[in-house]
């Protein structure tokens, strides 16, 4: 049903080609530096269909809000028990977290970690415990959720697993430290990563082929449904595709088409995707300074994801039609890429502009990222403490919370919505017409339409055309480069951090003289001979492998002589 008649939509659409008229006498061939919506812009919107109410399919207007429930509520708190992060080595980061009085792990691993690798393997060289912490076995583990021991336990805490290659490994670790503390794995709660094709587009922590990795992601779902049904399987995100170079609607249309991906292999694994969307979240886009696409893109990703799941997925729950986005909400970001290191407490404003975008899209407002995000590994205390109190006076002083949706009915914005849809619909079906998004990734699709628009962004930046204040506009000798007075010593050690390495190394070395080689040698052995079984579940080896203390390099390893290395298409 259209919201208006064709007459009106007639007599307006006269009247502006009136005005266009009046106005093409007074500017001459000058263009008009302004764009105007009118109800000719969106004539055949569909209130009930396109639009709707809060809380109600296709929750183009918010998904937190649902009837019979109490509101949910936005409110900030500054609870650094959930903030990402992980350093050096595990003793580091337990006595970090023993600091800040965490009652939550939000693990931050290693570049050598997310990829398989042992500390003393030449390849992690330079990098152990730089940009997470390192975690070759079980005892390091063990170690690092001393942190919590007579604080909470695993069952009343949430642990989110920030890892995707190694994941099924890692989750064997956190299943045999329950188990070693009496509690059952079918408590234990928390968020991993666990987006393998995600990282194939941008972070490139992959190790394996495609397939190998969708096997292990099969062995994921099968494996949680059943023994941890309170810990999501994976955290089908969209943010580091969006800071890896994609456009605001590639970053929705390829994390769904991941989603769709995941969700049509858990159904041929027998997991109906009732049960597999109730145990994933999805989302976590961020955002840019662009104010009224962000809002647009929003709304407009809460519309496509409930048609997803109910018409292509055929989800029956009304639960699993609205996008839930896990960890964090990274509408209110305005994302990495958008932060500068130049002038960066302008940075300050920047998360403000996107948290204001967020609130008046429906989402919670975050602040956005800590202002020296672009300077440094780990946040300071003071810029999380200006992230959480924007967030905070955005909600409760200007009280932008209070009305859900308030641009709903613009006819630049519905406008702007419904392009930003078909955008998004357009790339999906693309990917459907190669196969789905494993064909295309291997075919290099997404990886080179990300790497395209990163080089136009990069180009503009270095043209000027694309304006950053600070950067590539403002720049000149009158301006004043702003500093900042720290109060606090930055949460990373910057000594334990430097010798985290050679610690790292020892212990490694300790641990292979004092466990059972024999044991472990035989484990890695089995764990190869069930790699080579297409249909055999390995996270049940993992568990008796991480048990005898075989590291994540040894099992990786293993994996890797039977699986090989996954070896990126051309980009060309």
């Amino acid at each position: 049903m259209s919201m208006f008649t064709d007459g009106l939509v007639s007599d307006i659409r006269k009247r502006q080609r009136e005005w266009e008229s009046s106005l093409r006498s007074d500017i001459g061939d000058k263009e008009y530096p302004y764009h105007i919506y009118t109800p000719v812009d969106i004539e055949k919107y569909d209130f009930f269909g396109q639009l709707g109410f809060p809380g109600e399919y296709p929750f183009t207007r918010g998904v937190g809000y649902y009837p019979g429930s109490n509101r949910r509520r936005l409110s900030h708190h500054w609870d650094r028990s959930g903030h990402y992060a992980g350093y050096g080595t595990a003793e580091d980061s337990r006595d970090l977290w023993r600091r800040e009085g965490r009652r939550g792990a939000f693990i931050a691993f290693d570049l050598p970690t997310q990829l398989g690798y042992d500390s003393d393997d030449p390849l992690a060289r330079g990098e152990v415990g730089r940009v997470g912490v390192a975690v070759d076995s079980l005892k390091d583990f063990e170690t690092l959720f001393e942190a919590f021991d007579g604080v909470v336990t695993l069952d009343q805490m949430s642990t989110n697993l920030i890892v995707s290659a190694p994941y099924n490994v890692i989750l064997a670790m956190y299943i045999a430290l329950a188990e070693k503390k009496g509690i059952s794995p079918a408590r234990l709660q928390g968020t991993p990563h666990n987006d393998i094709l995600k990282e194939y587009m941008a972070r490139a922590t992959y190790v394996f082929p495609p397939e190998p990795s969708m096997r292990m992601i099969r062995d994921s779902i099968t494996y949680q449904a059943k023994h941890t049904p309170k810990l999501d399987i994976m955290q089908i995100q969209g943010s580091q595709i969006r800071g890896a170079g994609a456009t605001a609607a590639q970053m929705v249309a390829f994390t769904y088409a991941d989603a769709i991906a995941y969700a049509h292999l858990a159904v041929e694994a027998g997991v109906d995707v009732d049960d597999f969307i109730a145990q994933v979240s999805i989302g976590n886009f961020t955002g840019s300074m662009d104010f009224f696409l962000e809002i647009a893109r929003a709304r407009a990703a809460r519309r496509i994801w409930a048609r997803i799941a109910k018409e292509k997925l055929g989800a029956k729950r009304p639960a699993n039609w609205a996008l839930r986005p896990g960890v964090r909400a990274d509408t209110g970001s305005p994302g990495r890429y958008s932060l500068t290191k130049q002038r960066p407490l302008n940075n300050i404003a920047r998360g403000v502009i996107a948290s204001v975008a967020a609130a008046l899209a429906g989402e919670p407002p975050s602040g956005g990222d800590p202002w020296d995000e672009a300077l440094q590994l780990g946040h300071s205390y003071e810029a999380r403490q200006l992230a959480v109190d924007a967030a905070r006076i955005i909600e409760h002083e200007a009280k932008l919370c209070d009305v859900i949706d308030p641009l709903a009915g613009s006819y630049f914005l519905e406008a702007l919505t419904d392009k930003f849809e078909a955008e998004v619909w357009e790339i999906l079906d693309k990917i459907e017409s190669m196969g789905g998004m494993v064909a295309a990734i291997k075919d290099g699709y997404p990886q080179r339409e990300i790497s395209r628009n990163a080089y136009e962004y990069q180009k503009d930046l270095d043209t000027g055309k694309r304006a950053i204040v600070g950067v590539t506009r403002f720049t000149g000798p009158r301006e004043i480069e702003v500093l900042v007075q720290r109060t606090l010593d930055h949460p990373y050690d910057p000594q334990r951090k430097a010798t985290a390495e050679e610690r790292q190394v020892a212990k490694l070395k300790t641990l292979r003289q004092e466990r059972d080689n024999g044991r472990v040698n035989s484990i890695l052995k089995q764990i190869k001979t069930a790699a080579h079984e297409e249909e055999e579940n390995l996270i049940p080896h993992f568990v008796d492998a991480v048990k005898s203390y075989a590291t994540v390099g040894e099992i990786c390893g293993v994996l890797r002589e039977v699986f090989g290395e996954f070896r990126p298409p051309s980009m060309v």
